[in-house]
Protein backbone atom coordinates (compact mmCIF):
# COMPACT_ATOMS: atom_id res chain seq x y z
CA UNK A 1 0.00 0.00 0.00
CA UNK A 2 1.49 3.45 -0.92
CA UNK A 3 0.75 4.66 2.46
CA UNK A 4 3.18 7.37 3.93
CA UNK A 5 1.78 7.85 7.40
CA UNK A 6 2.22 6.28 10.67
CA UNK A 7 -0.83 7.76 13.24
CA UNK A 8 -0.45 7.10 16.69
CA UNK A 9 -1.69 8.57 20.09
CA UNK A 10 -0.31 10.16 23.18
CA UNK A 11 -1.60 12.06 26.24
CA UNK A 12 -2.58 15.54 26.33
CA UNK A 13 0.57 15.84 28.80
CA UNK A 14 3.16 14.70 26.12
CA UNK A 15 5.25 17.15 25.18
CA UNK A 16 4.62 18.76 21.60
CA UNK A 17 7.10 18.43 18.98
CA UNK A 18 7.96 19.76 15.29
CA UNK A 19 4.92 20.48 13.90
CA UNK A 20 1.64 21.63 16.64
CA UNK A 21 -1.70 21.34 15.25
CA UNK A 22 -3.99 22.66 17.33
CA UNK A 23 -7.97 23.40 16.77
CA UNK A 24 -10.17 26.71 17.53
CA UNK A 25 -13.64 27.99 17.28
CA UNK A 26 -14.97 31.17 15.29
CA UNK A 27 -14.08 33.00 18.15
CA UNK A 28 -10.44 31.97 18.52
CA UNK A 29 -11.27 30.08 21.48
CA UNK A 30 -9.24 26.78 22.42
CA UNK A 31 -9.96 23.73 24.68
CA UNK A 32 -8.56 23.87 28.46
CA UNK A 33 -5.56 21.13 27.47
CA UNK A 34 -4.81 23.38 24.62
CA UNK A 35 -4.28 26.35 25.92
CA UNK A 36 -1.81 24.60 28.34
CA UNK A 37 -0.01 23.92 25.67
CA UNK A 38 -0.03 27.00 23.94
CA UNK A 39 1.09 29.05 27.43
CA UNK A 40 1.81 32.60 26.21
CA UNK A 41 1.52 31.57 23.04
CA UNK A 42 -2.01 32.22 22.53
CA UNK A 43 -1.29 36.12 22.52
CA UNK A 44 0.74 35.37 19.68
CA UNK A 45 -2.11 33.56 17.72
CA UNK A 46 -4.87 36.33 18.53
CA UNK A 47 -2.20 38.83 16.78
CA UNK A 48 -1.37 36.69 13.78
CA UNK A 49 -5.25 35.99 13.58
CA UNK A 50 -5.72 39.64 13.06
CA UNK A 51 -2.99 40.20 10.87
CA UNK A 52 -3.75 37.60 8.59
CA UNK A 53 -7.99 38.02 9.18
CA UNK A 54 -8.25 34.60 10.02
CA UNK A 55 -11.55 33.92 11.30
CA UNK A 56 -12.11 30.31 12.50
CA UNK A 57 -13.83 29.29 9.80
CA UNK A 58 -14.08 25.57 9.67
CA UNK A 59 -10.79 24.04 7.50
CA UNK A 60 -9.42 27.15 7.57
CA UNK A 61 -5.99 27.62 8.68
CA UNK A 62 -3.20 29.92 10.57
CA UNK A 63 -0.05 28.96 9.97
CA UNK A 64 2.73 30.03 11.86
CA UNK A 65 6.52 29.36 11.85
CA UNK A 66 9.16 29.13 14.74
CA UNK A 67 6.22 30.69 16.96
CA UNK A 68 7.83 32.23 20.43
CA UNK A 69 7.39 30.59 23.32
CA UNK A 70 6.94 26.95 22.06
CA UNK A 71 8.88 24.40 21.83
CA UNK A 72 7.35 23.24 18.42
CA UNK A 73 9.07 24.81 15.02
CA UNK A 74 5.77 25.20 13.58
CA UNK A 75 1.76 26.22 15.11
CA UNK A 76 -0.74 25.73 12.61
CA UNK A 77 -4.31 26.62 14.16
CA UNK A 78 -6.93 24.53 12.17
CA UNK A 79 -10.65 26.01 12.53
CA UNK A 80 -13.53 24.26 12.93
CA UNK A 81 -15.95 26.91 13.04
CA UNK A 82 -19.39 27.69 15.33
CA UNK A 83 -19.42 24.43 17.73
CA UNK A 84 -23.24 24.03 17.59
CA UNK A 85 -23.04 23.46 14.00
CA UNK A 86 -20.30 20.62 14.28
CA UNK A 87 -21.17 17.28 12.64
CA UNK A 88 -19.88 13.62 13.28
CA UNK A 89 -18.90 14.04 9.16
CA UNK A 90 -16.60 16.74 9.72
CA UNK A 91 -13.98 15.05 11.69
CA UNK A 92 -12.67 12.85 9.03
CA UNK A 93 -12.68 16.63 6.77
CA UNK A 94 -10.91 18.60 9.44
CA UNK A 95 -8.28 16.16 9.77
CA UNK A 96 -7.27 16.01 6.25
CA UNK A 97 -7.49 19.38 5.91
CA UNK A 98 -5.04 19.51 8.59
CA UNK A 99 -2.65 17.35 6.49
CA UNK A 100 -3.18 19.30 3.43
CA UNK A 101 -1.25 21.90 5.69
CA UNK A 102 1.14 19.95 7.05
CA UNK A 103 2.49 18.80 3.18
CA UNK A 104 6.70 18.28 2.57
CA UNK A 105 7.15 18.34 6.23
CA UNK A 106 9.19 15.22 7.58
CA UNK A 107 9.63 15.86 11.05
CA UNK A 108 6.94 14.97 14.13
CA UNK A 109 3.76 16.22 14.32
CA UNK A 110 1.54 16.35 17.33
CA UNK A 111 -2.37 17.16 16.86
CA UNK A 112 -4.16 18.46 19.80
CA UNK A 113 -7.48 16.63 19.44
CA UNK A 114 -9.62 18.66 21.45
CA UNK A 115 -12.37 21.19 20.76
CA UNK A 116 -12.86 24.65 22.94
CA UNK A 117 -16.03 22.91 24.70
CA UNK A 118 -13.31 20.02 25.68
CA UNK A 119 -11.58 16.74 24.62
CA UNK A 120 -12.66 15.01 21.33
CA UNK A 121 -14.33 11.74 21.52
CA UNK A 122 -12.79 8.49 20.99
CA UNK A 123 -15.07 8.23 17.85
CA UNK A 124 -13.59 12.17 16.49
CA UNK A 125 -10.46 11.31 17.43
CA UNK A 126 -10.27 8.59 15.07
CA UNK A 127 -11.63 10.06 12.27
CA UNK A 128 -8.90 13.13 12.41
CA UNK A 129 -6.88 10.11 12.20
CA UNK A 130 -8.60 8.40 9.55
CA UNK A 131 -8.78 12.20 7.62
CA UNK A 132 -5.35 12.62 8.00
CA UNK A 133 -4.20 9.22 6.31
CA UNK A 134 -6.45 9.60 3.93
CA UNK A 135 -4.90 13.09 2.73
CA UNK A 136 -1.60 11.84 3.12
CA UNK A 137 -1.70 9.33 0.43
CA UNK A 138 -0.20 9.86 -2.74
CA UNK A 139 0.64 7.66 -5.32
CA UNK A 140 4.18 8.05 -7.40
CA UNK A 141 6.09 4.81 -6.85
CA UNK A 142 7.07 4.98 -10.71
CA UNK A 143 8.88 8.76 -10.28
CA UNK A 144 12.07 8.32 -10.44
CA UNK A 145 13.05 12.02 -10.03
CA UNK A 146 10.79 15.07 -8.50
CA UNK A 147 10.80 18.62 -9.21
CA UNK A 148 11.25 21.46 -6.53
CA UNK A 149 8.50 22.14 -4.40
CA UNK A 150 6.51 19.10 -5.77
CA UNK A 151 7.08 16.68 -3.11
CA UNK A 152 4.14 18.02 -1.35
CA UNK A 153 2.71 15.08 0.63
CA UNK A 154 3.49 14.55 4.23
CA UNK A 155 5.94 11.92 5.53
CA UNK A 156 5.50 11.91 9.19
CA UNK A 157 4.77 10.51 11.81
CA UNK A 158 1.97 12.36 13.73
CA UNK A 159 0.74 12.03 17.45
CA UNK A 160 -2.69 12.77 17.97
CA UNK A 161 -2.68 14.24 21.99
CA UNK A 162 -5.83 13.11 23.40
CA UNK A 163 -7.83 12.44 26.71
CA UNK A 164 -8.24 8.28 26.76
CA UNK A 165 -5.37 7.02 24.20
CA UNK A 166 -7.11 3.45 25.17
CA UNK A 167 -10.29 4.71 23.98
CA UNK A 168 -9.05 6.54 21.06
CA UNK A 169 -6.60 3.35 19.91
CA UNK A 170 -9.36 1.32 20.08
CA UNK A 171 -12.31 3.46 18.40
CA UNK A 172 -9.49 3.77 15.73
CA UNK A 173 -8.69 0.18 15.11
CA UNK A 174 -10.88 -0.60 12.59
CA UNK A 175 -11.16 3.17 10.97
CA UNK A 176 -7.40 2.42 10.35
CA UNK A 177 -8.31 -1.13 8.63
CA UNK A 178 -10.81 1.04 6.34
CA UNK A 179 -8.51 3.35 5.48
CA UNK A 180 -6.43 0.27 4.39
CA UNK A 181 -9.00 -1.03 2.15
CA UNK A 182 -9.42 2.75 0.20
CA UNK A 183 -5.58 2.64 0.28
CA UNK A 184 -5.87 -0.68 -1.98
CA UNK A 185 -8.50 0.09 -3.98
CA UNK A 186 -6.46 3.38 -5.08
CA UNK A 187 -3.37 1.67 -5.27
CA UNK A 188 -4.96 -0.35 -7.92
CA UNK A 189 -6.83 2.42 -9.88
CA UNK A 190 -3.73 4.04 -10.18
CA UNK A 191 -1.89 1.19 -11.87
CA UNK A 192 -0.64 1.77 -14.96
CA UNK A 193 -1.94 -0.91 -17.66
CA UNK A 194 0.81 -2.72 -18.71
CA UNK A 195 1.44 -3.46 -14.87
CA UNK A 196 -2.00 -4.50 -14.03
CA UNK A 197 -3.68 -6.76 -16.52
CA UNK A 198 -6.04 -9.20 -15.54
CA UNK A 199 -4.17 -12.21 -14.57
CA UNK A 200 -1.68 -9.57 -12.48
CA UNK A 201 -4.99 -7.85 -10.63
CA UNK A 202 -6.33 -11.91 -9.82
CA UNK A 203 -2.97 -12.42 -8.62
CA UNK A 204 -3.56 -9.06 -6.23
CA UNK A 205 -6.20 -10.52 -5.09
CA UNK A 206 -4.88 -13.47 -3.85
CA UNK A 207 -3.49 -11.52 -1.33
CA UNK A 208 -6.62 -11.12 0.85
CA UNK A 209 -5.47 -14.99 1.95
CA UNK A 210 -3.57 -13.77 4.19
CA UNK A 211 -6.36 -12.15 5.91
CA UNK A 212 -8.39 -15.60 5.89
CA UNK A 213 -10.55 -14.26 2.79
CA UNK A 214 -10.65 -17.77 0.26
CA UNK A 215 -9.69 -16.55 -3.37
CA UNK A 216 -10.55 -18.78 -6.40
CA UNK A 217 -9.32 -17.35 -9.67
CA UNK A 218 -11.45 -18.64 -12.96
CA UNK A 219 -9.35 -19.03 -15.59
CA UNK A 220 -10.73 -18.87 -19.54
CA UNK A 221 -11.10 -22.73 -19.30
CA UNK A 222 -13.66 -22.33 -16.40
CA UNK A 223 -15.55 -19.64 -17.52
CA UNK A 224 -16.28 -21.37 -20.97
CA UNK A 225 -17.23 -24.39 -18.77
CA UNK A 226 -19.97 -22.38 -17.08
CA UNK A 227 -20.65 -20.64 -20.04
CA UNK A 228 -19.60 -16.84 -19.51
CA UNK A 229 -20.00 -15.95 -23.22
CA UNK A 230 -20.78 -12.42 -22.51
CA UNK A 231 -17.46 -11.80 -20.50
CA UNK A 232 -15.42 -14.14 -22.84
CA UNK A 233 -16.67 -11.98 -25.90
CA UNK A 234 -14.98 -9.27 -24.10
CA UNK A 235 -11.66 -10.48 -23.26
CA UNK A 236 -11.10 -12.28 -26.71
CA UNK A 237 -9.63 -9.40 -28.52
CA UNK A 238 -7.24 -8.64 -25.99
CA UNK A 239 -3.64 -10.73 -25.78
CA UNK A 240 -3.96 -10.93 -22.05
CA UNK A 241 -6.64 -13.27 -21.02
CA UNK A 242 -9.48 -12.41 -18.37
CA UNK A 243 -10.78 -13.98 -15.01
CA UNK A 244 -13.17 -13.94 -12.82
CA UNK A 245 -12.14 -13.81 -8.75
CA UNK A 246 -14.31 -14.74 -6.03
CA UNK A 247 -13.73 -13.50 -2.61
CA UNK A 248 -15.25 -15.10 0.43
CA UNK A 249 -15.03 -13.67 4.05
CA UNK A 250 -17.22 -15.94 6.69
CA UNK A 251 -17.45 -13.88 9.60
CA UNK A 252 -20.91 -14.23 10.24
CA UNK A 253 -22.56 -17.16 11.53
CA UNK A 254 -22.44 -19.98 10.04
CA UNK A 255 -25.35 -20.60 6.81
CA UNK A 256 -26.14 -17.24 7.14
CA UNK A 257 -26.89 -15.87 3.37
CA UNK A 258 -24.08 -13.69 2.35
CA UNK A 259 -23.80 -10.43 0.98
CA UNK A 260 -22.30 -10.27 -2.69
CA UNK A 261 -20.22 -7.13 -4.08
CA UNK A 262 -19.58 -7.28 -7.43
CA UNK A 263 -17.19 -5.08 -9.80
CA UNK A 264 -16.32 -4.63 -12.86
CA UNK A 265 -12.85 -4.95 -13.84
CA UNK A 266 -11.99 -3.36 -17.14
CA UNK A 267 -8.11 -3.25 -16.86
CA UNK A 268 -7.77 -1.04 -20.30
CA UNK A 269 -11.06 0.00 -22.08
CA UNK A 270 -9.98 0.97 -25.87
CA UNK A 271 -13.58 0.74 -26.76
CA UNK A 272 -12.76 -2.39 -29.00
CA UNK A 273 -13.91 -2.44 -32.78
CA UNK A 274 -16.05 0.94 -31.72
CA UNK A 275 -12.83 2.31 -30.32
CA UNK A 276 -12.95 5.22 -28.27
CA UNK A 277 -11.18 8.77 -29.33
CA UNK A 278 -7.61 8.84 -28.25
CA UNK A 279 -7.94 11.88 -26.15
CA UNK A 280 -8.03 11.19 -22.74
CA UNK A 281 -8.08 7.36 -23.68
CA UNK A 282 -5.03 6.72 -21.08
CA UNK A 283 -7.62 7.19 -18.24
CA UNK A 284 -9.15 3.92 -19.80
CA UNK A 285 -6.95 2.37 -16.91
CA UNK A 286 -9.55 3.32 -14.67
CA UNK A 287 -12.55 1.47 -16.21
CA UNK A 288 -11.68 -1.38 -13.24
CA UNK A 289 -12.76 1.05 -10.56
CA UNK A 290 -15.69 -1.37 -9.00
CA UNK A 291 -13.42 -3.93 -9.13
CA UNK A 292 -11.16 -2.24 -6.85
CA UNK A 293 -13.71 -1.36 -4.77
CA UNK A 294 -15.07 -4.32 -4.22
CA UNK A 295 -11.16 -6.13 -3.32
CA UNK A 296 -10.37 -2.66 -1.06
CA UNK A 297 -13.98 -3.84 0.75
CA UNK A 298 -13.43 -7.31 1.47
CA UNK A 299 -9.67 -6.24 2.85
CA UNK A 300 -11.74 -3.60 5.03
CA UNK A 301 -14.02 -6.20 6.29
CA UNK A 302 -11.81 -8.85 6.72
CA UNK A 303 -9.26 -6.78 8.62
CA UNK A 304 -11.60 -5.96 10.74
CA UNK A 305 -13.22 -8.96 11.36
CA UNK A 306 -16.66 -7.85 10.22
CA UNK A 307 -19.16 -9.92 12.00
CA UNK A 308 -20.80 -11.03 8.38
CA UNK A 309 -20.37 -13.38 5.89
CA UNK A 310 -19.65 -11.51 2.79
CA UNK A 311 -18.88 -12.67 -0.98
CA UNK A 312 -16.34 -10.06 -3.16
CA UNK A 313 -16.65 -11.59 -7.35
CA UNK A 314 -14.82 -9.77 -9.71
CA UNK A 315 -14.64 -9.90 -13.74
CA UNK A 316 -11.25 -8.71 -15.52
CA UNK A 317 -10.73 -8.24 -18.85
CA UNK A 318 -9.16 -5.66 -21.18
CA UNK A 319 -11.36 -4.66 -24.56
CA UNK A 320 -9.20 -4.50 -27.47
CA UNK A 321 -9.29 -4.19 -30.97
CA UNK A 322 -7.73 -7.01 -32.49
CA UNK A 323 -8.29 -9.19 -35.07
CA UNK A 324 -10.20 -11.26 -32.80
CA UNK A 325 -12.03 -8.85 -30.97
CA UNK A 326 -15.76 -9.06 -31.16
CA UNK A 327 -17.69 -6.88 -33.60
CA UNK A 328 -20.60 -5.03 -33.79
CA UNK A 329 -23.90 -7.26 -35.06
CA UNK A 330 -22.09 -10.60 -32.97
CA UNK A 331 -24.18 -12.32 -30.91
CA UNK A 332 -23.02 -13.73 -27.79
CA UNK A 333 -24.62 -16.11 -24.91
CA UNK A 334 -24.89 -14.92 -21.53
CA UNK A 335 -24.10 -17.92 -18.54
CA UNK A 336 -27.75 -17.13 -17.97
CA UNK A 337 -28.64 -18.64 -21.29
CA UNK A 338 -29.93 -15.17 -22.63
CA UNK A 339 -28.58 -14.07 -25.93
CA UNK A 340 -27.33 -10.55 -26.83
CA UNK A 341 -26.43 -8.55 -29.84
CA UNK A 342 -23.74 -6.41 -29.88
CA UNK A 343 -24.24 -2.95 -30.72
CA UNK A 344 -21.51 -1.53 -29.42
CA UNK A 345 -18.43 -3.09 -28.40
CA UNK A 346 -17.93 -0.14 -26.03
CA UNK A 347 -20.58 -0.68 -23.92
CA UNK A 348 -18.42 -3.92 -22.45
CA UNK A 349 -19.01 -3.14 -18.88
CA UNK A 350 -22.47 -4.71 -18.41
CA UNK A 351 -21.44 -7.41 -20.68
CA UNK A 352 -18.69 -8.46 -17.88
CA UNK A 353 -21.17 -7.79 -15.47
CA UNK A 354 -24.00 -9.70 -16.42
CA UNK A 355 -22.66 -13.55 -16.48
CA UNK A 356 -21.02 -12.76 -12.46
CA UNK A 357 -24.23 -11.23 -11.29
CA UNK A 358 -25.73 -14.19 -12.65
CA UNK A 359 -22.79 -16.44 -11.46
CA UNK A 360 -23.10 -15.17 -8.07
CA UNK A 361 -26.67 -14.64 -7.92
CA UNK A 362 -27.29 -18.83 -8.69
CA UNK A 363 -24.06 -20.23 -6.46
CA UNK A 364 -24.20 -17.84 -3.56
CA UNK A 365 -27.98 -17.07 -3.01
CA UNK A 366 -27.12 -13.90 -1.52
CA UNK A 367 -29.26 -11.80 0.98
CA UNK A 368 -28.57 -8.89 -1.75
CA UNK A 369 -25.96 -7.80 -4.59
CA UNK A 370 -24.51 -4.75 -4.83
CA UNK A 371 -22.52 -3.99 -8.40
CA UNK A 372 -19.90 -0.85 -8.84
CA UNK A 373 -18.90 -0.24 -11.99
CA UNK A 374 -17.32 2.55 -14.27
CA UNK A 375 -20.30 2.38 -16.86
CA UNK A 376 -21.71 5.27 -18.50
CA UNK A 377 -20.97 8.81 -19.51
CA UNK A 378 -24.29 9.40 -19.20
CA UNK A 379 -24.38 9.13 -15.44
CA UNK A 380 -21.74 12.36 -15.33
CA UNK A 381 -24.33 14.11 -17.41
CA UNK A 382 -26.61 13.67 -14.98
CA UNK A 383 -25.15 13.91 -11.87
CA UNK A 384 -21.65 15.30 -12.43
CA UNK A 385 -18.53 14.03 -10.22
CA UNK A 386 -20.19 14.59 -6.79
CA UNK A 387 -22.89 12.00 -6.59
CA UNK A 388 -22.51 7.79 -7.77
CA UNK A 389 -25.76 7.03 -9.91
CA UNK A 390 -27.80 4.27 -7.89
CA UNK A 391 -30.46 2.27 -9.37
CA UNK A 392 -32.51 -0.61 -7.42
CA UNK A 393 -34.93 -3.31 -7.24
CA UNK A 394 -35.54 -3.07 -3.34
CA UNK A 395 -35.97 0.18 -1.84
CA UNK A 396 -34.99 -0.54 1.96
CA UNK A 397 -31.74 -1.47 0.34
CA UNK A 398 -31.34 1.80 -1.57
CA UNK A 399 -32.42 3.77 1.11
CA UNK A 400 -30.03 2.31 2.85
CA UNK A 401 -27.31 2.95 0.83
CA UNK A 402 -28.28 6.84 0.55
CA UNK A 403 -28.31 7.20 4.63
CA UNK A 404 -24.78 5.07 4.66
CA UNK A 405 -23.66 7.99 1.56
CA UNK A 406 -24.75 10.54 3.84
CA UNK A 407 -22.78 9.29 6.59
CA UNK A 408 -19.86 8.72 4.92
CA UNK A 409 -19.66 11.25 2.37
CA UNK A 410 -19.56 8.95 -0.31
CA UNK A 411 -23.04 10.03 -1.98
CA UNK A 412 -25.55 8.06 -4.73
CA UNK A 413 -28.35 9.79 -5.96
CA UNK A 414 -31.14 7.15 -7.02
CA UNK A 415 -32.40 6.87 -10.18
CA UNK A 416 -35.10 5.00 -12.36
CA UNK A 417 -35.83 1.76 -13.47
CA UNK A 418 -39.03 0.45 -15.00
CA UNK A 419 -40.57 -1.59 -17.83
CA UNK A 420 -40.75 1.63 -20.29
CA UNK A 421 -36.55 1.61 -21.03
CA UNK A 422 -36.81 -2.14 -22.16
CA UNK A 423 -38.02 -1.28 -25.17
CA UNK A 424 -34.51 0.57 -25.53
CA UNK A 425 -32.65 -2.86 -25.68
CA UNK A 426 -35.00 -5.26 -27.26
CA UNK A 427 -33.43 -6.78 -30.09
CA UNK A 428 -34.97 -8.33 -33.02
CA UNK A 429 -32.53 -10.64 -33.79
CA UNK A 430 -31.58 -11.61 -30.17
CA UNK A 431 -33.24 -11.47 -26.69
CA UNK A 432 -31.76 -7.83 -25.76
CA UNK A 433 -28.80 -5.31 -27.04
CA UNK A 434 -26.08 -4.83 -25.39
CA UNK A 435 -27.53 -0.35 -25.86
CA UNK A 436 -30.24 1.38 -26.80
CA UNK A 437 -29.89 4.98 -27.91
CA UNK A 438 -28.56 8.04 -26.36
CA UNK A 439 -31.08 9.27 -24.35
CA UNK A 440 -30.92 7.66 -20.66
CA UNK A 441 -28.08 5.95 -21.16
CA UNK A 442 -27.52 4.96 -17.57
CA UNK A 443 -30.71 3.61 -17.34
CA UNK A 444 -30.75 1.47 -19.51
CA UNK A 445 -27.35 -0.24 -18.83
CA UNK A 446 -29.26 -0.87 -15.51
CA UNK A 447 -31.99 -1.94 -17.20
CA UNK A 448 -29.72 -4.24 -19.22
CA UNK A 449 -27.82 -5.64 -15.74
CA UNK A 450 -31.11 -6.14 -14.15
CA UNK A 451 -32.27 -8.96 -16.56
CA UNK A 452 -29.17 -10.66 -14.61
CA UNK A 453 -29.90 -10.82 -11.09
CA UNK A 454 -32.53 -13.58 -11.58
CA UNK A 455 -34.74 -11.45 -8.66
CA UNK A 456 -32.35 -11.40 -6.08
CA UNK A 457 -31.98 -7.63 -4.07
CA UNK A 458 -30.26 -5.89 -6.28
CA UNK A 459 -28.50 -2.71 -6.24
CA UNK A 460 -25.95 -0.84 -9.21
CA UNK A 461 -23.80 1.74 -8.43
CA UNK A 462 -22.53 3.45 -11.71
CA UNK A 463 -19.53 5.38 -10.26
CA UNK A 464 -17.98 6.32 -13.63
CA UNK A 465 -17.91 10.20 -12.25
CA UNK A 466 -16.58 9.79 -8.87
CA UNK A 467 -14.18 6.55 -9.05
CA UNK A 468 -11.63 8.28 -11.01
CA UNK A 469 -10.54 11.87 -11.86
CA UNK A 470 -13.20 13.56 -9.46
CA UNK A 471 -12.76 16.68 -8.40
CA UNK A 472 -10.00 16.87 -5.31
CA UNK A 473 -11.38 16.88 -1.86
CA UNK A 474 -10.06 17.44 1.93
CA UNK A 475 -9.33 13.46 2.35
CA UNK A 476 -8.33 12.44 -1.26
CA UNK A 477 -5.72 14.47 -3.44
CA UNK A 478 -5.87 11.01 -5.74
CA UNK A 479 -6.89 10.29 -9.07
CA UNK A 480 -8.20 7.06 -7.97
CA UNK A 481 -10.48 8.23 -5.34
CA UNK A 482 -11.05 4.49 -3.71
CA UNK A 483 -14.85 5.76 -3.84
CA UNK A 484 -17.49 2.69 -2.27
CA UNK A 485 -15.05 1.19 -0.08
CA UNK A 486 -16.21 3.16 2.95
CA UNK A 487 -20.24 3.41 1.57
CA UNK A 488 -20.14 0.06 1.24
CA UNK A 489 -18.35 -0.76 4.43
CA UNK A 490 -20.73 1.47 6.49
CA UNK A 491 -23.67 -0.34 5.28
CA UNK A 492 -22.25 -3.25 6.44
CA UNK A 493 -21.78 -2.08 9.90
CA UNK A 494 -24.79 -0.61 10.47
CA UNK A 495 -27.09 -2.56 8.97
CA UNK A 496 -26.37 -6.09 8.17
CA UNK A 497 -23.58 -7.07 11.23
CA UNK A 498 -24.62 -9.40 14.09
Amino acid sequence: MTDAVKVGFVPFSAPARGTLVAFCDDRLEFGPATEKVLGDAIGLVKRAAETNQFKGKSAAALDILAPEGLKAKRLIVMGVGKLVDIKDTDFLKLGGAAAGKLAAGNGPVTVVAELPGGAMKPAQAAAIASGIRLRAYKFDRYKTKKKEGEERTLRADVSLAVDDTAAARKAFLPNAQIVDGVIVARDLVNEPPNVLFPVEFARRATQLRKLGVGVDVLDVTAMKKLGMGALLGVAQGSARPGRTVIMRWNGGMRGNQPLAFVGKGVCFDTGGISIKPSGSMEDMKGDMGGAACVVGLMHALAARKAKVNAVGAIGLVENMPDGNAQRPGDIVTSMSGQTIEIINTDAEGRLVLADVLWYVAKKFKPKFMVDLATLTGAIMVALGTEYAGLFSNNDELAERLTKAGLATGERVWRMPLGPEYDKQIDSQFADMKNTGNRHGGSITAAQFLQRFVDGTNWAHLDIAGTAMGAPKTEINQSWGSGFGVRLLDRLVADYYER
